[in-house]
């Protein structure tokens, strides 16, 4: 399933690219969700759009890396339901949090993040390979998945709470969608999860 949604994600984003320049804005104004011109279907089809290539290969690694794990511990069934449920509270909560804002939220990083609060639940001692970036030199370290889930999640949370203040109403990144979708994962996994896997690592 996790490789299914990669798949999906995909060729829902090569659709949009291939929307003529002057209908690709109204094509992601439809399926968006924008705050200020709700539509209920929008908490769900604006996960499957992406405003780039690089938006798309990001939140694709971290479905891969992340997504394969807890697949496993609930079953594809289970997996597909946890995601989109984390993916529509993602998008509620982004809305709550900006209403009346005309700025289009698109993207999986909010599913996506509730796959990764969920690993924090299950396997918050697994090991994971993060990149450090020192000035201008880039190395590997081995850090405790709770560690890095946390630190991960504190920054979308500050950087949330600090777009609050923000005189512009234009942000590029949903930050409380992240923060939403990981409090999802965290509450909804243990209804998920598979009775033949109840152990964490």
């Amino acid at each position: 399933m996790t490789i299914l949604l990669i798949v999906v994600n995909v060729f829902c984003f090569l659709y949009e690219m291939a929307q003529p320049i002057y209908l690709r804005d109204r094509f992601i104004e439809h399926y968006a969700l924008i705050p200020d011109q709700l539509r209920l279907t929008t908490l769900l089809t604006s996960m499957f759009l992406h405003g780039g290539w690089l938006h798309l290969i990001g939140n694709m690694w971290f479905l891969w890396v992340f997504g394969s794990h807890i697949e496993d511990a609930m079953g594809s069934a289970k997996f597909l339901v946890f995601y989109l449920i984390s993916g529509v509270a993602s998008a509620a909560v982004q809305f709550v949090t900006s209403l009346g804002s005309p700025v289009p939220t698109i993207g999986a990083s909010g599913a996506i993040a509730g796959v990764m609060g969920a690993f924090l639940v299950l396997y918050p001692r697994v090991r994971v390979v993060t990149l450090i970036f020192i000035i201008v030199f880039v190395t590997t370290i081995d850090l405790p998945a709770a560690f890095m889930l946390i630190y991960w999640f504190a920054l979308q949370l500050l950087s949330g709470l600090g777009s609050l203040t923000s005189v512009s109403q234009a942000q590029n990144i949903a930050w409380f969608a992240h923060v939403g979708g990981f409090l999802a994962g965290i509450l909804l996994v243990r209804v998920f999860q598979s009775n033949r896997r109840r152990y964490s690592y």
